[in-house]
């Protein structure tokens, strides 16, 4: 994937940038304190708070990217990880096309819980959902007790679309993660797009897949869905 990115044609936009051609909703789930809202917010903003509070409910963000010559928003809701607030984040599973699991490479028990947020994802979520899973704070040496081997192989036990380790503090693969999701939920509409046949309408048109919603626009204000 990395070596796809290298040669990619990508521009990252502001994250008040009106127009797009595509628009996705995705979600960060995980456990409370595996660093999601660090994270999506060093990835959106570029910045990182150390003293940065335990989310309630959900934060809204944006990230736009231009791949080639098409427009992306990536719609993404971050969600707390504390029991409390279970019932009210299975809200957010439905029309999503992307979900990052995060988990934190010093607890093992974000880890451990990572099937129980992956089973909770699947059953509320479109059945084609892409998900990425991410083990977060490797900047913190000392203090692992996850490998990366680890985290590689319950991605791939689990038939997820990619696995990556971040770190929120010091940047590492923050953004990085971000333009990996566009380019995936790129190429799965460009896929959709030519096993359908999409009528080109430049205006507007929204197109109903299985389990999703691709909305498909110009020159649209930016909203939520």
């Amino acid at each position: 994937m990395s070596e796809i990115l290298n040669n990619l044609n990508y521009e990252i936009l502001p994250d008040d940038y009106t127009q797009y051609d595509l628009s996705f909703k995705c979600i960060v789930i995980g456990d409370s304190g595996v660093g999601k809202s660090s994270l999506t917010n060093k990835a959106t903003n570029n910045i990182f708070d150390d003293n940065y509070n335990a989310t309630v409910g959900f934060e809204f963000f944006t990230f736009n990217i231009k791949i080639n010559d098409t427009i992306i928003k990536l719609q993404i809701w971050d969600t707390c990880g504390q029991e409390l607030y279970r019932s009210l984040i299975t809200n957010f599973y439905r029309n999503s096309s992307l979900a990052l699991i995060v988990y934190s490479v010093i607890s093992e028990r974000s880890f451990t819980n990572i099937d129980r947020w992956l089973q909770e994802l699947r059953t509320h979520s479109n059945p084609d959902v892409k998900i990425i899973l991410i083990g977060n704070k490797i900047d913190l040496i000392e203090q692992r007790v996850i490998s990366k081997e680890q985290g590689e192989l319950l991605a791939k036990k689990n038939n997820m679309n990619l696995f990556i380790e971040t770190s929120a503090k010091a940047g590492i693969n923050a953004q990085t993660t971000f333009v990996q999701m566009a380019y995936i939920l790129y190429q799965d509409y460009l896929k959709y797009k030519n096993n359908d046949d999409l009528a080109s309408d430049s205006t507007y048109k929204t197109v109903e897949t299985t389990g999703k919603t691709i909305e498909h626009k110009k020159q649209v204000k930016s909203g939520c869905c």
